[in-house]
């Protein structure tokens, strides 16, 4: 061990390091800086938990399979930021584009159809190269989230593979009149919990197991929010994770059914997480699937195709 370790510092990173997939090195220099590296910062703006819940729901809705949750190998949770560090691999890069990119229904559904189902992607998202890194945001908004992990340049290339099969995108420096609509419509839907998606966003790697492929998916649910992991953590640290511990979001849960300590394929789990402040739920389960050396190699074979198809 070098000399002057810190093993107290270690432990006391411990929670925030399962969380969010950061470094020890990284933690310890924030802590030098004055830092608090013990909790998982909460964004310092509405309109930041606003993008980070947008950005969580959509991605879980295209059922990346990798050895990291959601393509996340670590995110860095900042009060008026994310950065979120991606597996580099070009086909999470590309499913994320497709996911993200604002454009125009191909469809283009009816006028008395619902504003939302006029757009795809996220309503007023706009990005932009820096460095190493993507960063997006919302035009008129205190708003960032930064993707790195990856070759800056695969960006572009796949925002240009989304936009062959979807040619009207919503670009510039303003949002357009669809965008307003559909997020509006949004803003007044029961059925977009920030106040649960931004939390489980900068603590996603704690829904991951020990698995070589991690699927964590969520989606609405009247009062809350469906969380489901196929090869999920045991209870007690997700628990303490989400719940009480020092990184948590103070949520209360009761587990229904539990499968640990044995974890084996079939035995399934199911927690109930309610947040003490708005009573909303996230109902938890986790399903124990594991991934065959078939899958994976489909994974793979995703790659060669992802900036053309």
């Amino acid at each position: 061990m070098p000399s002057g370790f810190d093993t107290t510092l270690l432990a006391a990173t411990a929670d925030r390091r399962r969380c969010t997939g950061e470094s020890h090195q990284a933690l310890a220099a924030l802590h030098r800086a004055g830092a608090d590296v013990r909790t998982v910062p909460a964004p310092a703006d509405p309109e930041q938990a606003d993008l980070e819940a947008a950005v969580f729901l959509r991605v879980c809705r295209i059922g990346i399979r990798s050895a990291d949750p959601l393509g996340i190998r670590s995110v860095h949770p900042e009060p008026h930021r994310l950065a979120v560090r991606l597996t580099p691999q070009p086909y999470v890069v590309r499913l994320w584009a497709e996911a993200l990119l604002s454009a125009r229904r191909p469809d283009h559904p009816g006028p008395h159809a619902d504003p939302r189902d006029h757009v795809v992607g996220i309503p007023g998202l706009r990005w932009h190269t820096i460095g190493h890194a993507v960063h997006l945001h919302r035009p008129r908004t205190n708003t960032l989230l930064s993707l790195g992990g990856f070759p800056t340049r695969w960006w572009p290339r796949a925002a240009a593979a989304v936009h062959r099969w979807r040619p009207e995108a919503y670009t510039g420096a303003h949002w357009h009149a669809a965008e307003q609509a559909a997020r509006a419509a949004q803003r007044t839907s029961a059925l977009h919990p920030t106040t649960l998606l931004s939390p489980l966003l900068r603590r996603v790697r704690a829904t991951a197991g020990p698995g070589p492929v991690n699927a964590t998916d969520a989606w609405d649910a009247i009062g809350g929010l469906r969380l489901e992991a196929l090869d999920g953590p045991p209870c007690p640290d997700l628990v303490r994770l989400l719940g009480d511990g020092p990184c948590g979001v103070g949520w209360q849960a009761r587990i229904d059914w539990c499968g640990c300590p044995g974890g084996t394929v079939g035995s399934n789990c199911s927690v109930d997480f309610r947040d003490p402040g708005d009573g909303r739920v996230v109902y938890y389960s986790n399903r124990r699937v594991r991934r065959s050396a078939q899958d994976l190699q489909a994974l793979a074979d995703n790659n060669e195709g992802a900036f053309t198809a």
